[in-house]
């Protein structure tokens, strides 16, 4: 899961990102408003942490381009300013969630979790599909009650797929997900092939049907 962090307080931006990376989620920074209008443009993400008053333009501003632009990333506000017309304000125009500075990181990874979840999988924190099963919380695959051993990766990935499911998505998208805004750096996305192939030989073997398939010079679907 992808987070970006929009912050201007380079430590508290940095505290996050390694509490959120030991939780399993790839994290990303913008420290500015151009910045941050910058990565809303060129990417998507799972969630989405704005802080209100940045260098250079206001945090309102982002949430209402995000919501010009019909993006899907979940959006928490991050903000000192605690006032009930901010937060209502922000959630009128489509935040998901308010979270006044100071908070515990541990309630923000709740917070997280549940706008993912409500998002993507009907907030439910098990995700079924037929005999497959994923626990989003403890992080177990298992296939007709069969635990499966997955990668940090491969688990991303189909959970990515499931989230999306019938519909092709590029390997450059694939490779974003995994990689965040390095991913642009690779000559090649032969690393997302080589994760995507353990995932469904893994899946395979616990008897899974082929639900994963390659769209010829375009990309992958998860087909239901």
């Amino acid at each position: 899961m992808k987070i970006l962090i929009i912050e201007d307080e380079a430590e508290l931006a940095k505290d996050i990102a390694q509490f959120l990376s030991s939780e399993d989620y790839l994290c990303e920074s913008a420290t500015n408003f151009t910045s941050a209008i910058e990565k809303i443009n060129l990417y998507s993400y799972d969630c989405i942490l704005l802080d209100l008053m940045l260098p250079g333009g206001d945090g309102i501003e982002i949430l209402k381009e995000i919501k010009k632009q019909n993006k899907q990333d979940g959006v928490i506000i991050i903000s000192a300013k605690n006032s009930l017309e901010d937060k209502i304000n922000g959630l009128k125009i489509g935040a998901d969630d308010y979270l006044a500075k100071p908070f515990h990181q541990s309630e923000l990874s709740a917070r997280i979790h549940s706008v993912i979840r409500r998002k993507q999988f009907d907030n439910s924190n098990i995700i079924s599909q037929n005999e497959l099963t994923i626990d989003t919380l403890s992080k177990i695959v298992s296939v007709d009650s069969i635990q499966i051993n997955l990668t940090k990766k491969e688990l991303d990935l189909l959970v990515f797929f499931i989230g999306n499911k019938n519909k092709v998505i590029s390997k450059s998208a694939l490779a974003e997900h995994l990689s965040g805004d390095v991913a642009d750096m690779f000559d090649n996305h032969d690393f997302v092939y080589a994760h995507i192939k353990n995932l469904k030989r893994k899946l395979k073997n616990a008897g899974c049907p082929t639900y994963l398939t390659s769209v010829y010079g375009t990309g992958y679907k998860w087909k239901i």
